[in-house]
């Protein structure tokens, strides 16, 4: 690959494109090294950092980025976050706005030789006329270790002002030494009037349709769910979409889904469908019915629903509708809940499929849940009553002289670990809450509880 200084071509992809005369979207000019014209994500790039939409929390005053821009310091960044929230485009708004030379490395396609020649050459550029280099290298995470450690004398000689993008956790897979180098600034994913506002920025702008599209709502809103977030995705779909269409045409649901070839799935996240589909998906789960439950978790990734609420929803029913019938059904929702944390979909649908499925398959009880409403429901009647003496603390001075921990039986000193006593307050002593079923696993506690139960009260 060649540097845009090297090539004459203009340098990184935000250049705005020369603007031709007439009413239709001026098509961009060609990419550097030959290639048919840029996409419409690459043409509406922002070309200053106030063009930028979402990221509130690392563009304000005082922010890293912003002191980058405005003292025009040497500094090192790791840009962690989704795809589609704005990495490469920081990265290069920085370098226009500060006017350093701007070099963009692919992890992907680039290895060791390319990254040391880009190296030696922003050396000797900033020895020669002292001008800085703005070393991007996106997919930073698909280096190896050697390959990352080359990037080091570079950051720690300030060679460069390196900016590394990742999709990945970078306490995982950037190595040490960089990463303590660098400052490391996390990417949210743009919300949905963050995603409207590049949409209609698209749709009016001469470096985009330049009004020679409209979007009716209803597309609009399915497109918004499509992109998940990612402002790459929306406008790649918007100009699938475009070209559908005659010019001046309208864009509406029928049209988006023959562009990109994904159904509308009629989803409201705030309306009847958002519960009447959640609903069905727990009450599936409950039923065992393991290909019903995929079906609705499919619906709800399609339409967009937040997969933290769905592993929210997944860790409260592998207690409330499985419980000790299954204990490690717990386990593998709070896994899944975790995966969704660290890895993000799309790849967190296989952690979420397979916790849907273990719930679904796994035997059922609602003892876990009865037993606490039951205990609950006694406690707002008042049956609390006071804690008995002999269960008091008795390690304060004066303690015993009230009688507190008097006669208390230490379990560990009786065979089995269990002793005849009094735990509960007298309102509810003799109260048995939790009732394991013989489902699952949950059946050898039934056997295990009476015993205890026997020792505990003597029967």
């Amino acid at each position: 690959m060649t540097s845009g200084a090297e090539s004459g071509e203009p340098e990184g992809l935000f250049d705005a494109p020369g603007r031709e005369t007439g009413r239709a979207a001026p098509p961009a000019a060609p990419a550097p090294g030959g290639g048919g014209p840029k996409p419409l994500a690459v043409r509406m790039r922002p070309r200053a950092l106030d063009e930028v939409v979402g990221q509130a929390h690392l563009l304000g005053p005082g922010t890293p980025i912003r002191q980058l821009v405005d003292r025009d310091v040497p500094m090192s960044l790791v840009l962690w976050g989704p795809p589609g929230t704005g990495k490469t485009t920081l990265a290069t708004v920085v370098s226009q706005v500060t006017s350093r030379r701007f070099v963009e490395v692919s992890a992907v396609s680039d290895g060791v030789k390319r990254v040391r020649a880009e190296i030696d050459l922003a050396r000797r550029e900033l020895g020669m006329t002292g001008r800085q280099t703005v070393l991007f290298v996106d997919e930073v995470h698909r280096f190896n270790k050697a390959q990352q450690d080359a990037l080091l004398p570079a950051v720690e000689n300030r060679w460069v002002s390196f900016i590394g993008a990742t999709t990945e956790n970078p306490f995982f897979s950037v190595i040490s030494p960089l990463l303590s180098r660098s400052l490391l600034l996390t990417l949210e994913p743009l919300g949905d009037d963050d995603l409207r506002e590049v949409v209609h920025r698209a749709l009016t702008d001469e470096r985009g349709l330049d009004g020679t599209a409209t979007l009716d709502p209803a597309a609009e809103d399915h497109l918004i769910r499509l992109a998940g977030g990612d402002a790459r995705r929306a406008l790649t779909y918007l100009e699938a979409a475009s070209l559908v269409v005659d010019d001046g045409g309208v864009i509406d649901a029928a049209v988006l889904e023959r562009a990109v070839d994904r159904a509308a799935v009629r989803y409201d996240r705030e309306g009847d469908q958002h519960y009447d589909v959640i609903s069905a998906f727990v009450k599936s789960i409950r039923g065992s019915d393991a290909d019903a439950a995929l079906h609705y978790l499919a619906r709800m990734i399609e339409a967009g629903e937040d997969p933290r609420f769905i592993a929210r929803r997944l860790i409260v029913h592998a207690s409330e509708d499985v419980g000790m019938a299954d204990p490690t059904a717990l386990q593998t929702a709070v896994a899944a809940a975790q995966a969704v944390e660290f890895v993000g979909l799309p790849e967190a649908r296989i952690n979420l499929a397979q916790a849907v499925i273990h719930l679904s398959l796994a035997p059922k009880s609602n003892a876990v849940i009865v037993a606490v409403d039951e205990a609950l429901g006694d406690v707002r009647k008042g049956l609390v009553g006071p804690v008995p003496g002999h269960l008091r603390d008795a390690h304060y001075k004066g303690a015993a002289k009230i009688g507190h921990g008097e006669g208390y039986k230490y379990a560990h000193n009786h065979p089995g670990g269990v002793v005849k006593q009094q735990y509960a307050p007298d309102p509810v002593d003799g109260r048995e809450y939790y009732r394991p079923t013989r489902h699952g696993a949950e059946s050898r506690f039934t056997e295990v509880l009476a015993r205890i139960r026997s020792v505990l009260r003597d029967r």
